[in-house]
């Protein structure tokens, strides 16, 4: 596991949000939660996460995509890891994008239900990752 980071979860499923933040603390995470873009976005701003969790589908079907899309335009949270997570694919039969879409603007897409341990294990080497880019900046 890396140190212990402070992880922002977005999603307004209240038991998903509650399963996975439970699931990060017990890994040693600190876990910040909003219901949903406008608070997600409001609270990265303030807390600096270093991961984010980002459900597609709250109040609008997309909504976390356009979420995504302004925390890269914000210079602070930029290269923020972003973890899309979302049944748009199975709920939204139509729904014609692929998860790797480069507009998307994600690190990563995870489909629901979510694999906590798969998910846990790339938030933290995206964290180590990040880290060990700093470090090397700073020598």
């Amino acid at each position: 596991m890396t140190d212990r980071a402070t992880i922002l979860i977005v999603d307004d499923d209240p038991d998903f949000t509650e399963s996975l933040g439970s699931f990060l603390e017990a890994r040693g995470h600190r876990v910040m939660r909003a219901s949903n873009s406008d608070q997600g976005i409001e609270l990265a701003r303030t807390c600096r996460p270093q991961a984010i969790v980002m459900d597609v589908m709250m109040r609008e079907r997309t909504e976390g995509f356009f979420a995504i899309q302004e925390i890269r335009r914000t210079p602070e949270l930029a290269d923020v890891p972003v973890f899309a997570v979302s049944a748009i694919y199975t709920a939204e039969q139509d729904f014609n994008v692929t998860p790797d879409a480069s507009w998307l603007a994600h690190d990563e897409f995870f489909r629901k239900p979510v694999n906590l341990d798969e998910l846990a294990r790339r938030i933290e080497a995206r964290i180590a990752d990040r880290r060990e880019e700093e470090e090397a900046r700073l020598t």
